[in-house]
């Protein structure tokens, strides 16, 4: 059952979406060993809106930026808990943390953890 869901708006330069992709493979395989139901990195692709906040604008992305809408799902609030504690000691998670890495700009990630309330 899901019933705990980590989301995240990512603005990510469209020119390193192909190098962002590789990182989220590996992040996403790394949460589903440790035990992530599921595991979902969404490119921007239709997101024009018109009166209401569009996730460019919410995520602060540039002209140069696309938006990454993320979420990992879980059983519970400690389930979250416990797998991303395995995940960040887990060396592999370390290396992926590159801090001169700059396929994306870390401090602009918009991150929560949601209570499910429907899941229909």
């Amino acid at each position: 059952m899901k019933n705990y869901v980590d989301g995240f708006v990512i603005p990510v330069p469209k020119a390193n979406i192909e190098k962002y992709r590789v990182i989220a493979e590996k992040a996403g395989a790394l949460w589903r060993e440790h035990g992530a139901i599921d595991y979902f990195e969404c490119v921007g692709d239709d997101l024009e809106v018109e009166n209401m906040v569009s996730f460019p604008r919410l995520a602060n992305a540039g002209p140069e930026d696309t938006v990454v809408f993320a979420w990992i799902t879980y059983s519970s609030r400690e389930h979250r808990d416990d797998v991303n504690a395995k995940v960040m000691a887990d060396p592999r998670m370390q290396e992926m943390m590159d801090p001169n890495d700059s396929t994306f700009d870390c401090s602009k990630m918009s991150y929560g953890g949601f209570k499910v309330i429907v899941n229909a």
